[in-house]
């Protein structure tokens, strides 16, 4: 099978493949966020070609320094604070009125899906608004501050260091999520694969794990990525606008068969 090159986007073969699901997943990396405003990490432009990945995205350059790591938390909250989720967000979130069973497994760590409305979703690289004591290892819980009275923060229960609740080069994704990940995607009728480079790994291999088990793959990006030689169809695109063209395509096949 060849890569496919750009081209209009079919949505009804797309519909075709996912009306009759019972169980969608939407996997979703940073081309979804960067629709609102999010700015990516890889690639021109990116975070890690301006800040340095070692000083604020390392145990160890939060352990040298987790002043600095709080202060780029801060600055980091506070842009997201100020983005609203995008139509496909939106899209997204509506399409838990169209099937059975949807389940978000994202890369993202800006809490955009929840703020859309979507209720079920896995975070895979963790979440900028939660914190976890970094002493006593504990559940993450929510913190929604986008300015702290001084920095680092510190556990109120045993005064070791909190540290957002990120998952940072070097470091393992949480094992209940993967767990997650895997059950949802190798159960799953139908996953769309939106925005996503699928070069981080283990992430990335979901998708694969949803076509091996069975489930019609639908990508959605702006160009060609490793994925495109194994989805069914590739909707070309930009997320903000491909989903909304797509939940219309569904709610109108689905009305009809009623």
């Amino acid at each position: 099978m060849t890569v496919q090159e750009p081209m209009a986007p079919d949505y009804e073969r797309a519909v075709d493949l996912m009306v009759d699901a019972v169980k969608v997943v939407l996997f979703t990396g940073a081309g979804m966020s960067k629709d609102s405003g999010v700015d990516t990490f890889r690639g021109p432009g990116g975070i890690w070609e301006r800040f340095s990945a070692a000083d604020l995205a390392t145990y160890e350059g939060f352990i040298r320094d987790p002043a600095k790591v709080w202060k780029w938390n801060e600055h980091r909250r506070q842009q997201v604070a100020g983005l609203t989720p995008h139509q496909g967000y939106l899209a997204l979130a509506e399409m838990e009125d169209l099937f059975p069973e949807v389940v978000v497994i994202t890369q993202n760590i800006d809490g955009l899906h929840a703020r859309s409305g979507a209720t079920h979703v896995v975070e895979l690289h963790g979440n900028i608004w939660k914190v976890r004591c970094d002493a006593e290892n504990n559940t993450p819980w929510l913190d929604e501050r986008t300015e702290f009275p001084e920095v680092p923060l510190h556990c109120e229960n045993c005064g070791g260091l909190l540290r957002p609740h990120i998952v940072w080069f070097g470091e393992p994704l949480d094992p209940m999520d993967t767990l997650a990940a895997q059950a949802e995607s190798s159960s799953c009728d139908a996953m769309l694969v939106i925005g996503t480079s699928a070069v981080v790994y283990p992430a990335a291999g979901y998708p694969m794990v949803a076509k091996q088990n069975g489930a019609a793959m639908i990508e959605v990006n702006i160009e060609p990525t490793p994925i495109s030689e194994y989805a069914d169809i590739s909707l070309f695109g930009k997320a903000e606008e491909v989903l909304p063209a797509l939940l219309a395509a569904l709610r109108e096949r689905m009305d009809k068969k009623e």
